[in-house]
């Protein structure tokens, strides 16, 4: 082939390749965060953290904005993003009011109403007192409740009728005992109630109440999950994450575990979901990424495509069950 003929077609590939590359969708605006729940909480902390992340690491061209729409348990959030159809310039971090709110509240909402990108991982629960509290184990705090009159402890949770409410109910059918349960606007406003002694217990997710258990103000008792946490290093003086026996382990047979996903508005492009499932990988292989993940003690558990669809539908189904059990469904 003549070396002209062969510069021209060289020239041609990168004409193509540079085309293609120019022509893959990419935010022109800034990109609204959507936070169901309020300041502070589990969803509110990750939300920022990767908000942060993108700008620190440009992995995207747009800044993003984080937006708190916690009104109607989060189906402010929902319905705004479910009613803003085609518009690729919004994402949602969900939690379990996901289920929750439709089937609590009756508003017109299903998870299918939006377009699902993927799971960042799953949140844990630990059962928390005051450090000052006289239950040392989960088991004497249990016992506590089994043998004192009904509505002797309080529960302090984010919201009602949601997932602290729900692990609530599961305690109370578990000890057969009523437990007053106190409903806060978020998940740190509920680690501060702890700290301040106006509830007796909470179930907070370990990002919400680590900063107080590292300074010596809460004490983590166990984790709702079926195995401790792979996380050894020591938070307080004496204890790390993975010393915290299962909540099983110590005679209370609840367990249950939170997603945190990214989900887009309906009706956007294949290209459009493309690029922020390629944004949220190469966030996942930050250092900063791992150190987060151990600093809420998160299950590393990521799905995307037809497998978080699945899990997706398995764990509405869940829902209906345990809210159901709870009398937690709208007549």
């Amino acid at each position: 082939m003549h070396k002209h003929t062969i510069h021209a077609l060289g020239a041609l590939a990168l004409a193509f390749s540079g085309h293609a590359l120019a022509a893959a969708w990419q935010p022109s605006k800034p990109i609204e965060f959507v936070v169901p729940a309020g300041t502070g909480g589990g969803a509110d902390q990750m939300a920022r953290f990767i908000q942060g992340m993108v700008a620190k690491h440009q992995l995207s061209p747009q800044p993003i904005v984080v937006v708190n729409k916690s009104g109607g348990a989060g189906a402010e959030g929902f319905l705004d993003v479910k009613g803003d159809k085609g518009n690729p310039h919004k994402l949602v971090i969900t939690l379990s009011n996901l289920y929750t709110t439709p089937l609590a509240t009756g508003v017109p909402f299903n998870w299918r109403d939006l377009t699902p990108v993927s799971m960042m991982a799953l949140d844990q629960f630990v059962l928390w007192v005051n450090e000052d509290s006289p239950y040392k184990t989960a088991k004497d705090y249990f016992n506590a409740i089994r043998s004192q009159p009904s509505g002797t402890f309080k529960m302090g949770g984010t919201g009602s009728k949601q997932e602290d409410q729900i692990i609530t109910v599961m305690l109370e059918k578990a000890a057969g005992k009523k437990i007053v349960y106190v409903p806060f606007k978020g998940g740190g406003d509920v680690a501060v109630q702890l700290v301040g002694k106006h509830v007796d217990a909470t179930v907070n997710n370990p990002i919400e109440a680590e900063s107080h258990w590292r300074a010596g103000k809460l004490r983590a008792l166990c984790v709702f999950d079926d195995k401790p946490m792979p996380y050894p290093e020591k938070v307080t003086a004496r204890q790390s994450w993975q010393d915290l026996p299962t909540c099983a382990s110590q005679g209370i047979p609840v367990s249950y575990v939170m997603l945190r996903g990214i989900f887009m508005a309906p009706g956007v492009t294949a290209e459009q979901k493309t690029f922020y499932l390629e944004m949220l990988d190469k966030l996942r292989k930050l250092p900063e990424w791992k150190d987060f993940m151990a600093k809420g003690a998160f299950r590393q558990e990521a799905l995307q495509g037809e497998a978080f669809f699945d899990w997706l539908g398995r764990n509405e189904q869940l829902h209906r069950t345990l809210m159901k059990d709870a009398g937690f469904i709208a007549q």
